[in-house]
C-alpha cells in the first residue's frame, strides 16, 4: 500500500493546466467527461459526480507525484454511499483530499505546492485513496439504528486527486485517473461517516544492509466512536505493521504493498475498548542504502507508518476526519 498522507508532515504531496472534469451524474444527461485520448473506463454513477484527470505522459523510470484540482458540481449537500475508481497502468496510488478553501484554480494539474503543509483545522481531508487500478469502496448500510453510513460533500467542495506515479517500463505511459461519488438520493436520512488517519515522524532505519527499526504510536481514541475498517501503510522497507487495542491485536499485515484491510460491516462494528489506538510499523534494509531512510513520500527512499480507518460517531449526525501525527491528536 502506497498512501500519502495529510497534512503536516502528512501531507507531502506533489502536482501543469487541464481542464475542470467533474461531471455530474444523474439526470442532467451530462456524460463521460474527455480523458485526454485514453477514454473513460467507468461510466457515470445515476446520481453523484464522476472526476476524470486530464492524461499525464510519464517518462520511463519516472517517478512523480501530481495533485489535480477541482471543485465538486454538486449545488446541495451530497451524501456518498460509495467510492468507485480506476487508474491506468503506471499509477502507484490516488488520494481524494477536501480542501477548506479553493488551493488552487479548479482544472490545474501541478507538481508543486499541492496541499502539503498546515495541520490541525487547516489540514487537506483525507476523503478516499486506492492503490489498486480498481477499487470500490461502500460504506455500511445501517448503522445499528436503522440510518445508512455516507460520506457528506457540501456543494462546489473544493478538492483534489494526488497522482503518484512510477513507470518501470522501457516507455513512456499515458497516465490518467477516474473516479466516481455514488450518492443517496436527496431526502435520505444519513449518519456521517469520515477517516481516522495516524502518521509517524519518529522513523530513522540505519544505512546499513540488514539494519532493522521500529517506529510505534499511541493515539487517544473515545471508546465510544466506531469503526467499520482498519488498514495500515508503509513502504518497501515494512516487513510487518499492527493496530492494537490498547495490547489486543486488532489487524496486522506483511505485506507493505497490498496489506489489506479488516472490516466490520454491521453492528456493533468494532470500538478501541481501551481508549488508545496503538499502531506499530517494524522494518528491514535488506539491501542497505547510502543514507539512513526517514518519513517522507518517495516509496523509493522513504519510509511511511501509519495505520487508516473509518469511523462513525453513533451519538451524532456527522462525522470530522481525524488525525494523530506520532501520539498526539491534531
Amino acid at each position: 500500500m502506497r498512501l500519502q498522507p495529510i497534512g503536516l508532515s502528512l501531507a507531502i504531496l506533489v502536482a501543469a493546466c487541464g481542464g475542470d472534469m467533474a461531471k455530474t451524474g444523474g439526470d442532467d444527461g451530462n456524460g463521460s467527461p474527455d480523458a485526454g485520448g485514453g477514454g473513460t473506463m467507468l461510466p457515470p454513477p445515476q446520481l453523484g459526480f464522476q472526476v476524470v484527470s486530464p492524461s499525464l505522459v510519464i517518462p520511463r523510470g519516472t517517478e512523480i507525484t501530481y495533485c489535480y484540482y477541482f471543485k465538486t458540481p454538486n449545488t446541495a449537500l451530497l451524501p456518498i454511499k460509495s467510492w468507485k475508481s480506476h487508474m491506468t497502468a503506471g499509477s502507484h496510488h490516488m488520494i481524494l483530499y477536501f480542501t477548506r478553501t479553493e488551493e488552487q484554480p479548479a482544472g490545474t494539474v501541478t507538481t508543486s505546492n499541492c496541499g502539503g503543509g498546515g495541520g490541525g483545522l487547516s489540514a487537506p481531508v483525507w476523503t478516499y485513496a486506492s492503490q489498486v487500478p480498481d477499487q470500490e469502496f461502500t460504506l455500511p448500510g445501517d448503522d445499528g439504528g436503522g440510518l445508512p453510513l455516507a460520506q457528506n460533500v457540501p456543494a462546489g467542495q473544493p478538492a483534489y486527486i494526488q497522482m503518484h506515479y512510477l513507470n518501470a517500463t522501457d516507455g513512456d505511459l499515458t497516465v490518467h485517473v477516474e473516479l466516481n461519488a455514488n450518492a443517496y438520493a436527496g431526502g435520505v436520512a444519513v449518519r456521517g461517516a469520515a477517516p481516522y488517519i495516524t502518521y509517524n515522524t519518529n522513523i530513522s532505519i540505519p544505512a546499513a544492509q540488514g539494519s532493522t527499526a521500529t517506529a510505534m504510536g499511541s493515539c487517544t481514541v473515545s471508546p465510544t466512536l466506531k469503526f467499520f475498517t482498519i488498514s495500515t501503510h508503509c513502504h518497501k522497507q515494512g516487513v510487518h505493521t499492527y493496530v492494537k487495542d490498547g495490547s489486543a491485536m486488532v489487524f496486522e499485515s506483511t505485506d507493505w504493498e497490498h496489506p489489506g484491510h479488516r472490516t466490520w460491516a454491521s453492528s456493533p462494528f468494532f470500538s478501541f475498548a481501551s481508549g488508545k489506538l496503538s499502531y506499530q510499523c517494524d522494518y528491514l534494509n535488506a539491501a542497505g542504502t547510502s543514507a539512513p531512510i526517514v518519513d517522507g513520500p518517495s516509496a523509493a527512499t522513504n519510509e511511511m507508518c501509519m495505520a487508516v480507518g473509518y469511523y462513525f460517531d453513533p451519538a451524532s449526525a456527522t462525522a470530522a476526519a481525524r488525525y494523530c501525527l506520532d501520539s498526539t491528536a491534531i
